[in-house]
Order: C-alpha cells, then sequence, then structure tokens
C-alpha cells in the first residue's frame, strides 16, 4: 500500500553511498524532506533526474529541503555512480527492499517481457513536512517519466 498525503512518514535506516547509516528520523523536525525513489543507477533517466536535482540544490537548501535518492542497488554501486557525478546529497541503497516496499514503491516485475526484473523501485517522490507528514507524494508507473519537480519546489516554497 503506497503512502499518501497526509500519512505520518515511514522511520527507515539505509546505509549511504559513504557507508554511513542514515535514519531519516533524525532529519524529521528540523528541515523538510525529499525523497526520491529510482530504480537503478547508470541508467539514463536516473541520471538525468537526479543531475537534474543536483544542479538545483541551492533551490533545494534554500527551501531548507533535505534531499535523499534511494534505489534497490548496492551502496557500493551507488557510491561508484556518486563518484563520477558528485551528485551532494545521499543516496541511500535499500537493498533489501524493505524500505521501497514500506512506502509502496517495489515494483515486483519492472519493464515485463522486455527486463524482467524483480524488485526494483518505481520511480516516486515524497516530500515530508517538519512534522513528519506526507505533504506530497508521487509514484510514476512509467519508469521513463521524471518528477514533478516544479510541483515538489511549489510545495516547499508553500511549506517555509
Amino acid at each position: 500500500m503506497s503512502i499518501k498525503i497526509g500519512d505520518k512518514f515511514k522511520d527507515f535506516t539505509l546505509k549511504n553511498h559513504k557507508f554511513e547509516n542514515v535514519r531519516l528520523n533524525d532529519f524529521v523536525g528540523k528541515q523538510n524532506i525529499v525523497l526520491l525513489f529510482f530504480p537503478f543507477v547508470n541508467t539514463g533517466v536516473c541520471e538525468k533526474e537526479l543531475c537534474s536535482t543536483r544542479d538545483n540544490m541551492g533551490l533545494y537548501n534554500g527551501l531548507n529541503a533535505k534531499v535523499f535518492a534511494i534505489s534497490v542497488d548496492s551502496a557500493f554501486s551507488q557510491k561508484l555512480w556518486n563518484d563520477k557525478f558528485n551528485f551532494g546529497f545521499d543516496l541511500l541503497s535499500d537493498f533489501n527492499k524493505e524500505v521501497s516496499s514500506l512506502y509502496g514503491v517495489l515494483e515486483e516485475l519492472w519493464v515485463p517481457g522486455k527486463w524482467n526484473y524483480k524488485g526494483v523501485s518505481k520511480r516516486s517522490a515524497f516530500v515530508i513536512d517538519k512534522n513528519g507528514i506526507i505533504k506530497y507524494a508521487e509514484v510514476l508507473n512509467d519508469p521513463g517519466k521524471e518528477p514533478n519537480y516544479q510541483a515538489i519546489k511549489n510545495l516547499l516554497e508553500s511549506l517555509r
């Protein structure tokens, strides 16, 4: 079941690309949070999405928003990808697929008939306010689509 607007956030702890534990609850109450789930490192649309986010980090920082990007890739793969692109925000490894399941964005069979990968995060975006309430939830069924960045930015501006 997907998390929806108005729900309380679901806490988790994941390893980042620096092999450090990151607990979501440590940031709630301090700033707004943007969670970006994406299917795979080193793929075209994922690269475009995360590079766009990186290029707009000044805006996110100015809106007091902490950004996390989550995939089922290992922290080792994420480290190599971050070394290449220097994203400037944490890539979190949901290697055991627990957080993607918790947030209702785990795709059981991704691109059936073409790839048939099991257990990949759907491209999704969530905004959590300082009170720990989900204020934005977008789950995309088409991995070729990107989240609505303008809607995310507008919401973050309204939370100032």
